[in-house]
């Protein structure tokens, strides 16, 4: 049974609809994502699994046990699911043990404060108050607080926003780790597509209030399921090609076999192109014009120019420095083919 089921939910805004229609099931045990651009609905969706909001069709089940559908809306303090906000929602004139422990009962209360402590990594800073504690510290805080009174399933709603970009990442692979030790489910609301593959097994990608793809964080930026998903996850550039009778398709940089159907022989497709399909190979015969470069320690983002005017996107090793309007040789790298018809909707 999974620990979430929603069913064709639904919700509007008056005559605006911002959830449409949309089902997804979460494994117990599993960490998902909701990631898309503002305005996608993904907080949304999350307030009514949470009971904030009451859904206007669908269903929501927790654990089995249905929490909304038509002429159902059970209470959001009877869910019993956890909720981290983007703000924290800390309370200022209680110290860190007393945030953590709000709402336990007595008996319970210090035993489970101190583990709590231990688990986020604030053994020994119960006393202390929130204005006293780094933005870090102050989301582990909250997430303790969610995580309290054992709750079947946490809600994150963009929990790491107000922190600085290094921070994000590695906090979001610490609070991974901590629900892990912790065993719950959890799902995060994100625009930040790094951050969710970071914390994420399972990342649904989210537009005008559907989930456009509900798979895994590597199958979302290798085998995307339309150019909306192409576009939004990862960089990526799309050229030109046409199916050929043998079933590969052919484009400027070579050919690449489709390992599946793409259309009858002379179909125009657009074949989706990442960075790290197109290598740097001084070897190679084919050039192409650095136009662009942005230096990423490690490596530089290269955009080239090919012979047609084409641009593509490379990663090279950053001890390769090409000056602007140098020509250096690529080859292509790609082992698979991922490309969509030429007419698809972006």
């Amino acid at each position: 049974m999974p620990i979430l089921d929603l069913q064709q939910i639904s919700y509007a805004f008056g005559s605006n609809t911002v959830v449409d229609r949309l089902s997804l099931q979460l494994a117990a045990g599993s960490i998902a994502c909701l990631l898309g651009p503002s305005g996608c609905g993904k907080t949304t969706v999350l307030r009514c699994i949470a009971g904030f909001e009451a859904t206007a069709a669908g269903s929501i089940a927790i654990e089995g046990d249905i929490v909304a559908r038509p002429g159902l809306h059970v209470p959001a303090e009877k869910r019993r699911v956890g909720m981290v906000f983007q703000d924290y929602a800390l309370f200022p004139h209680l110290t860190v043990a007393g945030n953590i422990g709000f709402g336990l009962a007595p008996r319970e209360r210090q035993e489970r404060v101190a583990a709590l402590l231990q688990t986020v990594g604030l053994a020994g800073q119960g006393e202390r108050y929130p204005h006293e504690l780094s933005g870090g510290q102050q989301q582990r805080v909250a997430l303790a607080r969610a995580l309290a009174p054992r709750p079947r399933l946490l809600l994150l709603d963009e929990p790491f926003s107000n922190l600085d970009i290094d921070l994000r990442e590695r906090l979001a692979q610490e609070v991974r780790q901590i629900l892990r030790a912790e065993g719950v489910s959890a799902i995060l609301v994100t625009h930040d597509q790094y951050e969710a593959f970071a914390f994420a097994d399972m990342v649904g990608v989210m537009h005008e209030g559907r989930i456009q793809q509900w798979d895994t964080p590597y199958n979302l930026y290798h085998r995307p399921a339309n150019r909306f998903v192409a576009d939004f996850v990862g960089q990526g550039v799309f050229l030109p090609g046409e199916v050929q009778a043998d079933g590969r398709i052919r484009f400027e940089l070579g050919s690449l076999d489709t390992q599946g159907a793409q259309g009858a022989a002379g179909r125009k497709v657009d074949v989706l192109l990442r960075p790290d399909d197109v290598l740097h190979d001084d070897a190679s015969a084919l050039t192409a014009e650095v136009v662009a470069k942005a230096f990423r320690g490690a490596e530089f983002l290269y955009t080239l120019r090919l012979a047609s005017g084409a641009h593509v996107l490379s990663l090279v090793p950053s001890h390769h420095n090409h000056a602007l309007g140098e020509r250096i040789g690529i080859t292509l790298g790609a082992d698979h083919v991922v490309s969509f018809p030429a007419d698809a909707p972006g």
